[in-house]
């Protein structure tokens, strides 16, 4: 009878120690056979992974956020997000900085492969904070392309050339568009701007231009009485007087400021909004060609 029931007991502790390795087994089986499932923290993350895995197969790539979110400043996680992330083996954030919620992630999704798209990226900083706009200058969109591929390549490595190679073609395209905007700005003498918050610093670092002044600090912190008297005062010295809003955003402030001023108003995108699909390959390029025109029309 000792011996049935020991018998029965060791079964039963067997078909437990089963059931509990299924999940793990399971996840790093998919990983062999070539399916991975990447989320990518929001728009820009989708972009540059979006080319660097177009075509493997196998992949199935997910942004977390909705194609409306904007930047992710004081972003909270919703219910939605932790069951994207619950099936997700990589997560490809910014970092940073830009996702608060990060530690939180990590946290709770202890088997979660994180890549840092903005690692060893110089950062420059505003107000004693890392501004974390790092893809708006095109060398820093290059290195990120550069982290989440190598990234890729250790967490996929069965499929570690194809994403080298797609790598490769995307940062081609890249330089001819670095290049193709330092030779379209070269010619504009007036180059001291007003944005509408501190997404663009590295994008005028790398095209000589000068932020003079933002209109908000973070989108929906309006500027103070004195702050608005100043942003008044700078944009009257201007030879050429503009503001540049961003389409995600309210421009209620900066029609303030123009009537005040007799500013133009234009739009520069930080490509921070747009639909998860096919169209977004190109998304990040076609949208720095027109910030590219934007600025040629307002400071001509």
């Amino acid at each position: 009878m000792k011996k049935l029931f020991y018998l029965l007991l060791t079964m039963l502790l067997l078909a437990t120690s089963l059931l509990a390795g299924c999940g793990n087994n399971a996840q790093e089986s998919a990983k062999k056979n070539g399916q991975l499932h990447i989320v990518t923290s929001f728009y820009p993350m989708y972009i540059a992974t979006a080319n660097i895995t177009k075509g493997v197969e196998g992949v199935q790539l997910t942004n977390m956020t909705k194609p409306q979110t904007g930047c992710l400043h004081d972003y909270q996680l919703t219910t939605d997000d932790m069951k994207t992330l619950e099936k997700a083996d990589v997560f490809v954030a910014n970092g940073a900085g830009m996702e608060s919620f990060l530690d939180k992630v990590i946290k709770e999704h202890k088997n979660l492969t994180v890549i840092d798209a903005s690692k060893d990226i110089s950062l420059l900083e505003e107000n004693g904070q890392p501004n974390p706009h790092v893809w708006l200058d095109v060398d820093n969109a290059i290195k990120q392309v550069e982290n989440i591929s190598q990234q890729l390549c250790s967490a996929d490595p069965n499929h570690a050339e194809a994403y080298k190679a797609n790598a490769a073609v995307y940062i081609g395209k890249l330089k001819e568009l670095q290049a193709d905007m330092n030779n379209e700005l070269k010619d504009i003498s007036h180059r001291d701007i007003v944005t509408f918050h501190e997404a663009f610093p590295y994008f005028a670092q790398e095209f000589n231009l000068n932020i003079i002044k933002v209109i908000e600090r973070e989108p929906g912190s309006e500027p103070s009485p004195q702050e608005l008297e100043d942003i008044i005062k700078d944009v009257n010295k201007l030879p050429t007087k503009v503001l540049f809003t961003e389409p995600q955003y309210s421009p209620t402030v900066a029609e303030t400021i123009a009537r005040e001023t007799g500013a133009h108003i234009y739009a520069l995108d930080p490509i921070v909004t747009g639909e998860a699909n096919e169209q977004a390959l190109d998304a990040y390029i076609n949208t720095m060609k027109q910030n590219v025109l934007t600025l040629k029309e307002a400071l001509k």
